[in-house]
């Protein structure tokens, strides 16, 4: 990948990611704090775990970006708070503190292939794609979590049932 182009893409994923941190913010905040164990099945991670590796996995990525490294994530989520009330505020300053960051990316520094845990071997920038694509999976489950919990869906890409579209700001 040319420097050029790495850039062009970076300008093209950082209007998606600020749009989608706030959709994603707006799933946190819609957890109700005494709901953090419910699963909908064994196997399902509670909605706390969930909450916990959305949140942490996509500030995961987006460190990759930057130092060129996906670190062990054995600790990955060891920093965020130990409730559900804590997430969206944690969520929000995490990812506005590395937004500048990002920003100010060359690139020479996006077109880097970074290796992500021996499975690709990719320019930096592309890991901006799947940053996207699995915040966007993981909000989807915890999403379906919230009305089994008795909470509301926000709107997200257009109204919910419980939300119109004039909530999306």
């Amino acid at each position: 990948m040319q420097p050029r182009d790495a850039k062009f893409l970076l300008d093209f994923f950082l209007p998606q990611l600020v749009f989608e941190q706030t959709r994603t913010k707006a799933v946190l905040l819609a957890i109700p704090p005494n709901q953090g164990d419910y699963r909908p099945a064994p196997q399902s991670r509670s909605t706390f775990e969930l909450a916990r590796h959305l949140a942490g996995t996509e500030m995961w990525f987006l460190d990759g970006v930057l130092n060129h490294e996906f670190a062990e994530d054995d600790n990955l989520e060891a920093d965020l708070p130990k409730t559900v009330a804590g997430f969206a505020d944690w969520y929000d300053r995490h990812f506005f503190a590395r937004l500048p960051r990002l920003e100010a990316l060359s690139g020479e520094h996006l077109a880097v292939p970074v290796n992500y845990i021996g499975v690709r071997n990719d320019p930096a920038v592309t890991y901006l794609s799947l940053t996207l694509r699995h915040t966007a999976h993981h909000r989807g489950q915890l999403s379906a979590y919230l009305r089994p919990i008795g909470a509301k869906v926000p709107a997200i890409y257009i109204e919910s049932a419980d939300a119109s579209l004039r909530s999306i700001a």
